[in-house]
């Protein structure tokens, strides 16, 4: 009997029938990864999303940066930033090479192969955890998703919700995991300013809802990241994230509350932490201030603390610390007003100027700035309040425009009040021309004893 021969294409055409379809469709998808072919739509074009975007784009992606905001949108595209650790030269290149655009058009998640998610999750009026922007952004992906996709989530969230939300809310448009699409959970770990760590040479942690979800995901961020930390779970990653920011919410908390003690003892707070950080063990040094700032920290404790509320435990330490920083910009009007009555001067009618009202040193970003709160308390009381900050040309409250001035008329105030200590600032020239310096930062260390009768500190 003659020998059988089998056309040579049929021992691969039975192994594609007997291979799961999601395998095929994995293996795709990481071999797109791989060669760099794959592309990338982060949605949200801010100050985590657009790092990140640059960031695949260097790496040889192509990659989209999508945000609803037009004007954002024509501002990249011409290659100009307006996030400070982004410069606007290093957009060009990425630009010229197309590995990098910016687009306003939702048609574009349905080209990508990867879909990042960094949209912002605010508290609403009652603190509770407000989500709708993840969820508008998946229900503008759903009619668009294509097979296979991967959705990596980025936006701080509570613990749960990516597997309890997002993973149903997928599912129940007909898609199946890890077949149709593979999901998983990154927090964002962006410190805007920081000389030393960026997108690149921060450690990333994923978390994912399946083992192929978490494969897939790794193997994008490994792609741009130095370092990549796999979790166990995306539930496990969205703790990470917020133990990362209770932890440094709740101390400082303590250190705020170490200020208010130091006051009523008449005790210099700065002197004692520095003495503290001698230590070489056991002791971290964290700083009071005027509140805390930025889109992070004063929120991200608290979708914890929400979270444990839906499982009857009540988070203390975490309503403790955020009743206490909440409280600061009220201590710090009260430094004001008490600096000012030794001086025989009322608040009401005062020229007060505030140096610095972005949240944090050398950055121009406002968001849950603490001394928003110290300007519009200020002027309840009847201050005639100013501002400067080279980082922040343009400031309103409520619709109503806050006067910057420059630092040369500071003798024409009857107090300023340091709330953000940026590197520009000639702090010393400052409180020799100030009549009265309210220094709520340390921006004033080193000169004190110069001006014994300038300076109040908290």
């Amino acid at each position: 009997m003659a020998e059988r021969t089998d056309p040579p294409y049929l021992g691969a055409v039975l192994c594609l029938l007997v291979l799961p379809w999601g395998s095929m469709d994995m293996a795709s998808l990481l071999g797109r990864i791989k060669e760099r072919s794959a592309r990338v739509v982060v949605v949200g074009a801010g100050y985590v999303g657009l790092p990140l975007a640059v960031e695949c784009a260097k790496a040889g992606f192509s990659t989209t940066a999508y945000d609803r905001a037009a004007d954002k949108v024509a501002a990249l595209q011409a290659g100009d930033s307006y996030i400070d650790d982004v410069p606007s030269d290093a957009l060009a290149p990425l630009l010229a090479s197309g590995k990098f655009s910016a687009s306003a058009d939702p048609a574009v998640l349905a080209e990508a192969d990867a879909i990042i998610i960094c949209v912002p999750t605010p508290l609403n009026k009652t603190k509770d955890p407000d989500n709708s922007y993840i969820l508008d952004a998946i229900d503008m992906l759903l009619p668009r998703m294509r097979r296979p996709q991967l959705v990596v989530l980025e936006s701080t969230t509570f613990p749960g919700f990516t597997r309890e939300v997002l993973l149903p809310k997928l599912s129940s448009a007909g898609l199946v995991v890890d077949r149709d699409f593979y999901l998983a959970f990154s927090p964002e770990r962006v410190d805007p300013g920081n000389p030393i760590f960026h997108i690149h040479n921060t450690p990333k942690v994923i978390g994912a809802c399946t083992k192929a979800g978490l494969e897939a995901a790794l193997s994008l961020y490994r792609a741009f990241i130095e370092t990549v930390i796999p979790v166990s779970s995306s539930d496990t990653a969205e703790m990470v994230k917020l133990l990362e920011n209770t932890f440094r919410a709740v101390n400082i908390g303590l250190v705020n509350e170490v200020a208010i003690m130091c006051g009523r003892l008449g005790l210099d707070t700065w002197e004692v932490i520095e003495a503290a950080a001698s230590k070489p063990f056991g002791f971290m040094p964290f700083f009071p201030g005027p509140g805390l700032g930025g889109h992070c920290i004063p929120i991200d404790p608290l979708y914890l603390s929400w979270k444990l509320k839906t499982l009857k435990y009540n988070a203390r330490f975490i309503q403790l610390a955020d009743q206490i920083n909440s409280s600061m910009p009220e201590h710090v009007v009260g430094k004001v007003a008490d600096a000012l009555n030794d001086r025989c001067k009322a608040v009401r009618g005062s020229r007060i100027l505030l140096c610095g009202v972005s949240y944090k040193r050398d950055i121009g970003d406002v968001r849950e700035s603490p001394a928003l709160d110290v300007i519009e308390l200020l002027k309840r009381r009847g201050a005639d309040v100013s501002y400067h900050d080279g980082h922040v040309p343009q400031l309103a409250l409520a619709g109503v425009p806050i006067a910057s001035t420059g630092l040369d008329r500071v003798e024409d105030f009857d107090c300023v009040v340091i709330t953000t200590n940026h590197s520009d600032v000639d702090y010393r020239t400052l409180v020799s021309k100030a009549q009265l310096v309210v220094d709520t930062r340390n921006a004033t260390r080193g000169f004190r004893a110069e001006f014994p009768d300038r300076i109040v500190t908290l």
